[in-house]
């Protein structure tokens, strides 16, 4: 087994399902620039020999099946992303199972393969989103914030009440690759009138990302490092060359390899029982 660290580039393939309730077509055309943004990824990767994870909402995947076709073409993994973006946590269990199978049938339905990992929309994951991965056969989750580097044994069951304490659940057979905020491009780099955001330089965000990653090539040897990316918003110019520059500065380190988060999950997976 190898114990160098690992790299993954993620992509939140969200396009128009994430302004499905904007009342303008200047903020509906936003999710339309994804497409745009996705194929310059795909040339990018393509040029630097790298596969990455790309999360697929039900949705994006019926609105532009060309683009999903092309994304496996490149030899990339598709993940499950929800079907029109839904936070898990503000509908009903059996309404989340549907939308599971839902977004399940259409991607099987587009690639021939059902996915194997699955990502909140919004990292929003309800009492129930676990337990249904499990139940509906997935091999792992990219939602959670247990860890930065560190994949994980998901539990089932947690409890917490003010006042009360906490009641750790069941560990199920489910693989956390786990996130973070300050590792997801969104919120260094959108602007949402009329509320405002960031627009944050991107030389910034690259120092941020790359100060992760040589602090667990140091420290979390073994583990792996997720960056979050949406390509409505990384897709742009001036950040795809902080993509082409994070590419370029990882190659250099010599001991980071890239992977899919299937590959992550199923090689962790292995380490557990050696």
């Amino acid at each position: 087994m190898r114990d160098e660290l690992s790299v993954s580039l993620t992509f939140d393939v969200d396009t128009v399902s994430l302004w499905m309730g904007a009342k303008d077509s200047t903020a509906f055309s936003r999710g339309e620039f994804g497409v745009v943004g996705t194929q310059r990824i795909l040339q990018t990767l393509k040029r630097n020999d790298i596969h990455g994870t790309f999360f697929v909402p039900g949705l994006t995947a019926t609105t532009y099946p060309q683009l999903v076709e092309d994304i496996v073409a490149g030899g990339h993994e598709i993940g499950h992303h929800g079907n029109h973006h839904e936070s898990p946590a503000r509908i009903s269990r059996d309404e989340e199972l549907e939308v599971l199978r839902e977004g399940t049938e259409i991607l099987y339905s587009i690639t021939g393969r059902r996915p194997v990992g699955w990502r909140s929309p919004g990292w929003y994951v309800s009492e129930h989103s676990l337990e249904l991965l499990v139940q509906e056969g997935f091999s792992y989750d990219s939602s959670l914030m247990g860890h930065d580097v560190q994949p994980y044994w998901c539990r089932v069951g947690d409890q917490w009440e003010k006042g009360s304490g906490v009641t750790w659940g069941s560990q199920v057979d489910l693989v956390e690759v786990p996130i973070a905020w300050h590792l997801d491009d969104f919120p260094w780099f959108e602007y949402i009138p009329p509320k405002g955001g960031n627009l944050t330089p991107a030389s910034a965000v690259l120092e941020t990302w790359l100060g992760d990653l040589d602090w667990a090539r140091e420290h979390e040897t073994g583990g792996v490092l997720t960056y979050t990316m949406h390509p409505q918003v990384i897709g742009r110019g001036h950040r795809m060359l902080m993509l082409e520059n994070l590419i370029s500065e990882i190659r250099d380190r010599g001991d980071v390899e890239f992977t899919t988060l299937e590959q992550a999950a199923e090689e962790w997976r292995k380490k557990q029982s050696s």
